[in-house]
Protein backbone atom coordinates (compact mmCIF):
# COMPACT_ATOMS: atom_id res chain seq x y z
CA UNK A 1 0.00 0.00 0.00
CA UNK A 2 1.43 3.77 -1.04
CA UNK A 3 0.75 4.32 2.93
CA UNK A 4 2.99 1.82 4.02
CA UNK A 5 5.60 3.15 1.20
CA UNK A 6 5.25 6.66 2.53
CA UNK A 7 5.75 6.03 6.51
CA UNK A 8 9.07 4.11 5.29
CA UNK A 9 10.45 6.89 3.13
CA UNK A 10 9.30 9.45 5.87
CA UNK A 11 11.40 6.84 8.46
CA UNK A 12 14.05 6.83 6.58
CA UNK A 13 14.68 10.31 5.84
CA UNK A 14 13.82 11.59 9.18
CA UNK A 15 16.60 8.91 10.65
CA UNK A 16 18.91 9.83 8.29
CA UNK A 17 18.65 13.79 8.42
CA UNK A 18 17.94 13.28 12.86
CA UNK A 19 21.48 10.97 12.79
CA UNK A 20 23.74 13.45 10.96
CA UNK A 21 22.08 16.82 12.70
CA UNK A 22 22.78 15.13 16.12
CA UNK A 23 26.44 14.65 15.33
CA UNK A 24 26.41 18.88 14.80
CA UNK A 25 24.56 19.43 17.95
CA UNK A 26 26.67 16.72 20.25
CA UNK A 27 30.02 18.34 19.11
CA UNK A 28 29.01 21.81 19.03
CA UNK A 29 27.70 21.58 22.47
CA UNK A 30 30.98 19.92 23.22
CA UNK A 31 32.86 22.74 21.89
CA UNK A 32 31.03 25.37 23.67
CA UNK A 33 29.17 26.66 21.16
CA UNK A 34 25.43 28.62 21.85
CA UNK A 35 22.64 26.30 20.80
CA UNK A 36 18.85 28.00 20.37
CA UNK A 37 17.13 24.10 19.80
CA UNK A 38 17.51 20.44 18.30
CA UNK A 39 14.52 19.37 17.03
CA UNK A 40 13.32 16.38 15.71
CA UNK A 41 11.39 16.86 12.57
CA UNK A 42 10.04 19.95 10.65
CA UNK A 43 6.95 22.56 10.77
CA UNK A 44 5.06 22.86 13.89
CA UNK A 45 5.82 22.17 17.67
CA UNK A 46 3.66 18.83 19.02
CA UNK A 47 6.30 19.11 22.32
CA UNK A 48 9.42 20.89 23.54
CA UNK A 49 10.94 21.76 26.86
CA UNK A 50 14.45 23.71 27.68
CA UNK A 51 16.74 21.74 29.53
CA UNK A 52 18.82 22.13 32.18
CA UNK A 53 21.58 23.08 29.29
CA UNK A 54 19.18 25.88 28.48
CA UNK A 55 18.66 24.32 24.67
CA UNK A 56 15.18 24.07 23.46
CA UNK A 57 14.43 20.05 22.50
CA UNK A 58 11.55 19.94 19.85
CA UNK A 59 9.31 17.39 18.40
CA UNK A 60 7.64 18.81 15.12
CA UNK A 61 5.15 18.00 13.22
CA UNK A 62 6.55 16.98 10.09
CA UNK A 63 8.60 13.70 10.30
CA UNK A 64 11.62 14.82 7.37
CA UNK A 65 14.04 15.16 9.44
CA UNK A 66 15.41 17.21 11.88
CA UNK A 67 17.91 20.29 12.71
CA UNK A 68 20.10 22.27 15.38
CA UNK A 69 20.04 25.71 15.19
CA UNK A 70 23.49 27.44 16.33
CA UNK A 71 24.04 30.65 17.04
CA UNK A 72 27.10 32.54 14.43
CA UNK A 73 27.32 29.54 11.55
CA UNK A 74 28.12 31.86 9.39
CA UNK A 75 28.22 35.57 10.88
CA UNK A 76 27.43 37.18 15.05
CA UNK A 77 23.49 37.32 14.10
CA UNK A 78 22.78 37.73 17.86
CA UNK A 79 23.99 40.90 20.30
CA UNK A 80 22.63 38.55 23.42
CA UNK A 81 25.29 35.52 22.84
CA UNK A 82 28.97 36.38 24.28
CA UNK A 83 31.80 36.22 21.43
CA UNK A 84 33.03 33.37 22.25
CA UNK A 85 29.93 31.35 22.09
CA UNK A 86 29.47 32.19 17.90
CA UNK A 87 30.52 28.61 16.27
CA UNK A 88 32.31 31.29 13.45
CA UNK A 89 34.71 32.37 16.58
CA UNK A 90 35.09 29.04 17.59
CA UNK A 91 38.92 28.12 16.80
CA UNK A 92 39.22 26.18 13.36
CA UNK A 93 39.41 22.80 14.40
CA UNK A 94 36.62 22.45 16.37
CA UNK A 95 34.58 24.59 13.36
CA UNK A 96 36.16 21.65 11.32
CA UNK A 97 34.98 18.95 13.62
CA UNK A 98 31.44 20.42 14.34
CA UNK A 99 31.00 20.57 10.44
CA UNK A 100 32.28 17.21 9.74
CA UNK A 101 29.91 15.44 12.54
CA UNK A 102 27.48 14.70 10.92
CA UNK A 103 29.02 13.14 7.63
CA UNK A 104 30.89 10.75 10.38
CA UNK A 105 27.04 9.68 12.21
CA UNK A 106 25.92 9.10 8.75
CA UNK A 107 28.84 6.92 7.59
CA UNK A 108 28.81 5.04 11.35
CA UNK A 109 25.21 4.40 10.41
CA UNK A 110 25.94 3.02 7.11
CA UNK A 111 28.71 0.95 8.21
CA UNK A 112 26.56 -0.64 11.48
CA UNK A 113 23.63 -0.93 8.94
CA UNK A 114 25.80 -3.11 6.24
CA UNK A 115 27.22 -5.27 9.02
CA UNK A 116 23.87 -5.97 10.41
CA UNK A 117 22.47 -7.30 7.08
CA UNK A 118 25.35 -9.66 6.69
CA UNK A 119 25.03 -10.38 9.81
CA UNK A 120 21.99 -11.85 9.81
CA UNK A 121 21.03 -12.47 6.05
CA UNK A 122 24.31 -13.35 4.98
CA UNK A 123 26.80 -11.53 3.40
CA UNK A 124 26.96 -11.24 -0.44
CA UNK A 125 29.50 -11.90 -2.67
CA UNK A 126 31.35 -8.64 -4.34
CA UNK A 127 33.15 -10.54 -6.92
CA UNK A 128 32.38 -9.19 -10.48
CA UNK A 129 32.16 -12.72 -11.82
CA UNK A 130 30.04 -13.33 -14.95
CA UNK A 131 28.08 -16.11 -13.70
CA UNK A 132 26.51 -17.18 -17.35
CA UNK A 133 26.93 -15.28 -20.83
CA UNK A 134 23.33 -14.99 -22.22
CA UNK A 135 22.59 -16.21 -25.83
CA UNK A 136 22.11 -13.86 -28.36
CA UNK A 137 23.17 -10.65 -26.81
CA UNK A 138 26.52 -8.48 -27.51
CA UNK A 139 28.43 -10.35 -24.41
CA UNK A 140 28.06 -13.76 -26.25
CA UNK A 141 29.49 -12.99 -29.51
CA UNK A 142 32.51 -12.42 -28.08
CA UNK A 143 35.32 -14.67 -26.47
CA UNK A 144 33.82 -14.27 -22.94
CA UNK A 145 33.08 -17.47 -21.27
CA UNK A 146 30.63 -18.16 -17.86
CA UNK A 147 32.89 -18.00 -14.48
CA UNK A 148 35.48 -14.96 -16.06
CA UNK A 149 36.16 -12.47 -13.93
CA UNK A 150 35.62 -9.09 -14.64
CA UNK A 151 39.29 -7.29 -14.43
CA UNK A 152 38.24 -3.89 -15.50
CA UNK A 153 36.65 -1.79 -18.15
CA UNK A 154 37.93 0.77 -20.54
CA UNK A 155 40.73 0.78 -18.65
CA UNK A 156 39.19 1.03 -14.91
CA UNK A 157 40.07 -1.38 -12.31
CA UNK A 158 36.99 -3.29 -10.95
CA UNK A 159 37.85 -5.15 -8.18
CA UNK A 160 33.46 -5.08 -7.24
CA UNK A 161 30.19 -5.73 -8.98
CA UNK A 162 29.44 -1.91 -8.00
CA UNK A 163 31.99 -0.28 -9.48
CA UNK A 164 31.90 -2.83 -12.65
CA UNK A 165 27.95 -1.46 -13.18
CA UNK A 166 29.62 2.26 -12.80
CA UNK A 167 32.32 1.82 -15.17
CA UNK A 168 29.34 -0.04 -17.66
CA UNK A 169 27.00 3.19 -17.51
CA UNK A 170 29.47 5.43 -18.68
CA UNK A 171 28.81 6.25 -22.21
CA UNK A 172 31.88 6.73 -24.56
CA UNK A 173 31.74 8.26 -27.98
CA UNK A 174 31.30 5.21 -29.92
CA UNK A 175 29.40 3.32 -27.04
CA UNK A 176 32.02 0.17 -27.91
CA UNK A 177 33.70 -0.86 -24.03
CA UNK A 178 36.51 -3.20 -23.39
CA UNK A 179 36.18 -5.44 -20.89
CA UNK A 180 39.66 -7.07 -19.40
CA UNK A 181 38.57 -10.53 -18.68
CA UNK A 182 40.48 -13.22 -16.66
CA UNK A 183 39.28 -16.76 -17.69
CA UNK A 184 39.28 -19.72 -15.39
CA UNK A 185 42.36 -21.01 -16.76
CA UNK A 186 44.57 -17.66 -15.58
CA UNK A 187 44.60 -16.46 -18.90
CA UNK A 188 43.89 -12.77 -19.50
CA UNK A 189 41.95 -11.20 -22.55
CA UNK A 190 40.02 -7.95 -23.30
CA UNK A 191 37.21 -7.98 -26.01
CA UNK A 192 35.16 -5.05 -26.99
CA UNK A 193 31.28 -4.95 -26.64
CA UNK A 194 28.71 -2.64 -28.20
CA UNK A 195 25.48 -2.83 -25.90
CA UNK A 196 22.37 -3.08 -27.25
CA UNK A 197 20.70 0.08 -26.19
CA UNK A 198 16.91 0.66 -25.07
CA UNK A 199 15.06 2.94 -23.73
CA UNK A 200 12.33 2.64 -21.07
CA UNK A 201 10.60 5.78 -19.60
CA UNK A 202 13.02 8.25 -20.86
CA UNK A 203 15.83 6.03 -19.82
CA UNK A 204 18.66 4.37 -21.25
CA UNK A 205 19.38 0.70 -20.64
CA UNK A 206 22.59 -0.86 -21.76
CA UNK A 207 22.35 -4.37 -21.99
CA UNK A 208 25.48 -6.51 -22.20
CA UNK A 209 23.96 -9.84 -21.82
CA UNK A 210 25.93 -11.30 -18.70
CA UNK A 211 24.41 -12.45 -14.90
CA UNK A 212 26.32 -11.75 -12.50
CA UNK A 213 27.77 -14.79 -9.90
CA UNK A 214 26.30 -14.59 -6.59
CA UNK A 215 27.27 -16.37 -3.26
CA UNK A 216 26.17 -15.64 0.03
CA UNK A 217 29.06 -15.81 3.37
CA UNK A 218 27.56 -16.10 6.99
CA UNK A 219 29.81 -15.38 9.93
CA UNK A 220 31.08 -12.28 12.10
CA UNK A 221 34.51 -11.54 10.54
CA UNK A 222 32.80 -12.18 6.57
CA UNK A 223 29.87 -9.82 8.20
CA UNK A 224 32.99 -7.15 9.00
CA UNK A 225 34.77 -7.54 5.78
CA UNK A 226 31.23 -7.42 3.85
CA UNK A 227 30.57 -4.45 5.38
CA UNK A 228 34.11 -2.45 4.75
CA UNK A 229 34.38 -3.48 1.40
CA UNK A 230 31.03 -2.61 0.21
CA UNK A 231 31.22 0.97 1.89
CA UNK A 232 34.73 2.01 0.33
CA UNK A 233 32.97 0.56 -2.90
CA UNK A 234 29.63 2.81 -3.06
CA UNK A 235 32.13 5.56 -1.62
CA UNK A 236 34.21 4.97 -4.68
CA UNK A 237 31.33 4.70 -7.06
CA UNK A 238 30.17 7.69 -5.84
CA UNK A 239 33.14 9.67 -6.88
CA UNK A 240 33.44 8.17 -10.36
CA UNK A 241 30.34 9.12 -10.34
CA UNK A 242 30.52 12.81 -10.20
CA UNK A 243 33.69 12.40 -12.13
CA UNK A 244 31.23 10.99 -15.27
CA UNK A 245 28.85 13.76 -14.66
CA UNK A 246 31.93 16.67 -15.10
CA UNK A 247 33.38 14.87 -18.05
CA UNK A 248 29.53 14.08 -19.49
CA UNK A 249 29.73 10.49 -19.30
CA UNK A 250 26.52 9.84 -17.05
CA UNK A 251 24.24 11.92 -17.94
CA UNK A 252 21.90 14.23 -15.45
CA UNK A 253 19.40 12.43 -15.79
CA UNK A 254 20.70 9.21 -13.75
CA UNK A 255 20.11 11.51 -10.71
CA UNK A 256 17.33 11.05 -8.95
CA UNK A 257 15.44 13.28 -6.05
CA UNK A 258 12.81 12.92 -3.13
CA UNK A 259 10.41 11.52 -6.18
CA UNK A 260 12.78 9.07 -7.39
CA UNK A 261 14.00 7.48 -4.28
CA UNK A 262 10.56 7.70 -2.84
CA UNK A 263 9.96 4.91 -6.30
CA UNK A 264 13.11 2.90 -4.90
CA UNK A 265 11.83 3.04 -1.53
CA UNK A 266 8.98 1.62 -2.44
CA UNK A 267 10.46 -1.08 -4.78
CA UNK A 268 12.76 -1.72 -1.16
CA UNK A 269 9.56 -2.03 0.68
CA UNK A 270 8.50 -5.12 -1.49
CA UNK A 271 11.33 -6.87 -1.41
CA UNK A 272 11.15 -7.12 2.36
CA UNK A 273 13.44 -5.42 5.59
CA UNK A 274 17.05 -6.41 4.23
CA UNK A 275 16.50 -3.98 1.38
CA UNK A 276 15.07 -1.73 3.41
CA UNK A 277 17.94 -1.53 5.79
CA UNK A 278 20.29 -1.71 2.61
CA UNK A 279 18.72 1.40 0.90
CA UNK A 280 19.27 3.27 4.44
CA UNK A 281 22.71 2.79 4.64
CA UNK A 282 23.19 3.90 0.73
CA UNK A 283 21.36 6.75 1.04
CA UNK A 284 23.19 7.63 4.91
CA UNK A 285 26.34 7.21 2.90
CA UNK A 286 25.06 9.10 0.22
CA UNK A 287 24.16 12.18 2.09
CA UNK A 288 27.42 11.91 3.84
CA UNK A 289 29.54 11.91 0.91
CA UNK A 290 27.14 14.92 -0.81
CA UNK A 291 27.60 16.87 2.14
CA UNK A 292 31.52 16.85 1.92
CA UNK A 293 31.60 18.08 -1.64
CA UNK A 294 32.93 22.11 -1.48
CA UNK A 295 29.31 23.10 -2.98
CA UNK A 296 27.36 26.11 -1.00
CA UNK A 297 24.95 25.29 1.73
CA UNK A 298 26.67 21.90 2.40
CA UNK A 299 28.99 21.18 5.15
CA UNK A 300 31.80 21.05 2.27
CA UNK A 301 31.45 24.66 1.39
CA UNK A 302 31.93 25.64 5.30
CA UNK A 303 34.69 23.17 5.19
CA UNK A 304 35.79 25.04 2.30
CA UNK A 305 36.05 28.45 3.74
CA UNK A 306 37.43 27.25 6.92
CA UNK A 307 40.40 26.42 4.54
CA UNK A 308 40.24 29.27 2.95
CA UNK A 309 41.03 31.25 6.51
CA UNK A 310 43.60 29.36 7.17
CA UNK A 311 45.74 29.93 3.65
CA UNK A 312 45.02 33.76 3.95
CA UNK A 313 45.42 33.62 7.92
CA UNK A 314 42.69 35.81 8.47
CA UNK A 315 38.76 35.64 8.54
CA UNK A 316 37.09 35.73 5.29
CA UNK A 317 34.61 38.32 4.80
CA UNK A 318 31.26 36.39 6.38
CA UNK A 319 28.76 38.35 4.45
CA UNK A 320 31.19 37.13 1.22
CA UNK A 321 30.82 33.61 2.52
CA UNK A 322 26.98 34.07 3.60
CA UNK A 323 25.91 35.20 0.19
CA UNK A 324 28.35 32.58 -1.95
CA UNK A 325 25.65 29.84 0.61
CA UNK A 326 22.55 31.61 -0.34
CA UNK A 327 23.11 31.73 -3.91
CA UNK A 328 24.66 28.62 -4.07
CA UNK A 329 21.73 27.45 -2.23
CA UNK A 330 19.39 28.55 -4.24
CA UNK A 331 21.20 26.63 -7.53
CA UNK A 332 20.94 23.71 -5.46
CA UNK A 333 17.21 24.01 -5.34
CA UNK A 334 16.91 24.74 -9.37
CA UNK A 335 18.42 21.85 -9.93
CA UNK A 336 16.37 19.65 -7.26
CA UNK A 337 13.05 20.96 -9.09
CA UNK A 338 14.74 19.84 -12.49
CA UNK A 339 15.68 16.60 -11.27
CA UNK A 340 12.32 16.10 -9.41
CA UNK A 341 10.13 16.87 -12.17
CA UNK A 342 12.63 14.77 -14.28
CA UNK A 343 11.61 11.73 -11.92
CA UNK A 344 7.86 12.63 -12.07
CA UNK A 345 7.90 12.39 -16.40
CA UNK A 346 9.66 8.57 -15.74
CA UNK A 347 6.47 8.43 -13.19
CA UNK A 348 3.81 8.90 -15.71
Amino acid sequence: MWIIDLLVFLLILGVLVTVHEFGHFIVAKKCGVHIYEFSIGMGPIIHSHIGKDKIQYSIRALPIGGYVSMAGEVEEDDKKVKKEKFMCNRPWWQRLLILCAGVFNNFVLAFVLLFVIAIIWGAPSMEPKIEHVVENTPLAQTNAKDGDLIVSVNGKKTPTWDLTQIELIKKDSDDTYDLELKHQDGSIETVSVKPEVKEENGTETRVFGMQMYQETKTGFIESIKYAYKKFTTVYVSMVRTIGGLITGKISLKSLSGPVGIYSVVSDSVKLGLAQVLYLTAFLSLNLGFVNLLPLPAFDGGHVLFVFIELILRRKVNQKVEAIFHYVGFALILLLMVVVTIQDIFRLF
